[in-house]
């Protein structure tokens, strides 16, 4: 049997070895290709986009971190600090560190005192903030806490301790509505400031921590800090100091200010003391007041609660925001008025028969119980006798009162730093068209002569036609802040203002309004008793403005009415009378009449600040309450529980503290700004 032969090669050794190098050429060539693409990569990451590259890694390697500066201090006059900046300490938690943070919450509330609102605003600062990043648990834990604090410190791993510097008022509610207070920094600011005032901590609410808070804050520093990849800080590599804000030097004296509220006795109202030469602001206050310390660090609802609900609104700044008719303390301004335009000379004489009539009218203005019989312009301010200014109001017209009355300051704001500052209302047609469809009345014209009817003025509006009465016709702006410093090693800079304007033209007219002034307290007229004893000599004008219209003829005893709508008491001066060296303003809520209430107040302010000698407040002996409340309020709300608290007028109020605060009524709210009497009033001032 034939043998099967093998299969031939057929494979051709040459060709498969020209492909394989063809292969390998096209794989090499893709490997060089590559590599080529990849060297160009890196040449552009490390050469062309170095620049760029080194930044952004720096960047991440270097963080700024914000530097707040303190806010400046806020001084009195003799260098007493009204507003401080005072070490405090705040509890900080770390989450990362602290682990389960409910359970950490439950055991610190044992040791430390943690409100409701703190927990929420810890847990909703928590979830918004990286684990490792510290969030406030408490805003302001005290010495106590501390301690108990430091015993356990070893149970609370990642809970510090934090030293901050905090707003403080050392002062408290006394320079409330002068000084203000800052709260803390929301999303309204933000959108009023930009994005850069949220690394501010604080932010002035009210008073001059308002009006200059841009200045008071300061300027943001930087510090740069090297952070590993996750943001942890390793060192610090640099710092940019912050700016402290500047520190101001009020006109106010805090033991003016103290004097004044003590002269008040526990009574409501406001006043306003300037000095007659520049128009600085002496003191100035609005009672009842409150503690501004309570909204530093954000006030407790049960806090806020208890202030708004307050019926004596302890929250209302009186002299800035609010206002109210005059009453006779506008008189020696309409007398300048008077002589200013011609219509009088201060030596023409008016017969008052007690009423005054408008030509062809039987209604009649009343003025006291009977005529005052001849009078001239100082006598008509001395006894306040109404049908003087009836009549001069009505000859002069309306339109030419309410050009006089702005000349000397009213119907516009008096220049104060404060902001939202009320700027009054002169009476005249012009308002009226605003508010009413009814022409204006000559009726209207005659009681605007006596501070009744459309008319609105501030006690600050008051104090500066006063001063500029006793100055010798300047008219000043008012104004708070005297001196600026940008530094603690700066000088002093005296805080630009706007010039003065001149109110007559004529000393000799001046002249004979302020010698009305003195016999008002010097001679016979209604504010004669609060000269007694006194070592010095005084001018002024008492004023009542009443709150309800008498019905037909019959007079009206605002004793006889219940608390709430009795008139208000005013009173203006000056003193010394010679050489004046502070003017005044007072209203006194529900008063009854300036020269029995308004007046002792003025006559105890005067003591303080020129004799040194601080009001004595007199507790009466049956009722337990100052005893300027016991005179004005029935002795029945007067009467003391065993709790030691005060029922005035239907509303509960616990006694002040020693620290300026009394026992003393609470009566409803003061008169609102946009309250205007009704024009068909006659009101009248009796002679005390």
């Amino acid at each position: 049997m034939a043998r099967r032969g093998r299969r031939p090669d057929i494979r051709n050794n040459a060709t498969e070895a020209a492909a394989f190098r063809t292969r390998a050429l096209i794989g090499f060539g893709a490997v060089v290709i590559a590599l080529g693409v990849l060297a160009g990569w890196y040449f552009k990451l490390q050469v062309i986009d170095h620049d760029i590259y080194a930044k952004r890694s720096e960047a991440n390697r270097i963080k700024p971190r914000p530097v707040v500066p303190g806010r400046g201090l806020i001084l009195d006059r003799k260098g007493r600090i009204l507003a401080d900046n005072e070490q405090a300490y705040r509890l900080e938690v770390t989450p990362e560190e602290a682990g389960d943070t409910r359970r950490l919450v439950s055991e610190l509330s044992r040791i430390i005192a943690l409100s409701p609102d703190d927990i929420a605003r810890f847990d909703r600062e928590r979830k918004t903030q990286r684990s490792f990043h510290a969030v406030t648990l408490k805003l302001r834990i005290s010495e106590d806490e501390m301690a108990r604090f430091a015993l356990d410190r070893w149970r609370f791993p990642g809970v510090e301790v934090v030293a901050y510097l905090n707003r403080h008022y050392p002062y408290g509610d006394l320079f409330a509505h002068v000084v203000g207070y800052v709260g803390r920094t929301d999303e309204s600011d933000v959108a009023r400031y930009g994005q850069a005032h949220l690394l501010y901590p604080q932010t002035g609410r009210t008073g001059l921590e308002r009006y200059y808070d841009e200045a008071l804050r300061g300027r943001i520093g930087y510090e740069q800090v090297e952070t590993n990849v996750e943001g942890r800080a390793l060192r610090r590599l640099g710092l940019l100091p912050a700016t402290a804000g500047a520190d101001l030097r009020l006109s106010v004296d805090a033991d003016l200010q103290q004097a004044m509220v003590l002269a008040f006795g526990g009574l409501h109202g406001s006043a306003v003391a300037v000095e007659p030469a520049t128009g600085n602001i002496l003191g100035m206050v609005s009672l009842p007041s409150f503690d501004p310390n309570l909204f530093v660090n954000g006030i407790s609802h049960t806090d806020y609660r208890s202030l708004m609900d307050d019926p004596a609104r302890p929250l209302f700044n009186r002299n800035v925001l609010g206002g109210g008719p005059p009453g006779s303390t506008i008189k020696p301004l309409v007398a300048l008025a008077g002589v200013d335009s011609g219509l009088r000379m201060p030596e023409s004489r008016v017969f008052s028969t007690g009423e005054f009539f408008i030509p062809g009218q039987r209604r009649g203005y009343r003025d006291a119980a009977r005529g005052a019989g001849w009078t001239d312009l100082r006598d008509s301010i001395a006894r306040s006798i109404n049908y003087y200014y009836y009549q001069l109001a009505y000859e002069m017209g309306i339109e030419r009162f309410d050009q006089y009355m702005t000349r000397y300051g009213f119907g516009q704001p008096t220049g104060i730093d404060l902001l939202g500052e009320n700027a009054g209302v002169v009476p005249s047609p012009r308002f009226k068209a605003t508010r009413s469809r009814e022409p204006w009345y000559a009726g209207e014209t005659v009681i605007a002569g006596i501070g009744q009817g459309y008319w609105i003025a501030t006690a600050l509006q008051l104090a500066r036609g006063t001063a500029a009465i006793a100055n010798g016709g300047q008219l000043n702006p008012l104004h708070l802040a005297n001196e600026r410093r940008d530094g603690f090693d700066a000088q002093w800079r005296v805080v630009p203002r706007p010039a003065a304007t001149s109110i007559t033209d004529n000393p000799a007219h001046l002249r004979a309004v302020q010698e009305g002034m003195i016999q008002t307290v010097h001679g016979n007229g209604s504010g004669r008793r609060m000269a007694i004893g006194a070592d010095y000599r005084m001018a002024g004008k008492t004023g009542t403005a009443q709150r309800v219209s008498r019905r037909g003829s019959a007079s009206m005893d605002p004793r006889s009415l219940p608390y709430h709508l009795r008139h208000q008491a005013l009173f203006v001066g000056y003193a010394p009378a010679e050489n004046p060296t502070i003017a005044l303003a007072i209203t006194v809520e529900h008063g009854g009449y300036g020269g029995s209430t308004a007046a002792p107040i003025a006559r105890r302010i005067f003591d303080a600040w020129l004799l040194g000698k601080m009001p004595e407040v007199e507790i009466d002996a049956v009722t337990g309450a100052p005893a300027a409340v016991a005179a004005l309020v029935p002795e029945a709300d007067l009467a003391p529980e065993p709790s030691f608290e005060t029922v005035v007028a239907g509303v509960r109020t616990a006694p002040r503290d020693a620290n300026g605060r009394f026992p003393g009524v609470s009566p409803p709210a003061p008169v609102q700004s946009t309250q205007v009497p009704a024009p068909d009033v006659a009101p009248t001032e009796p002679t005390p």
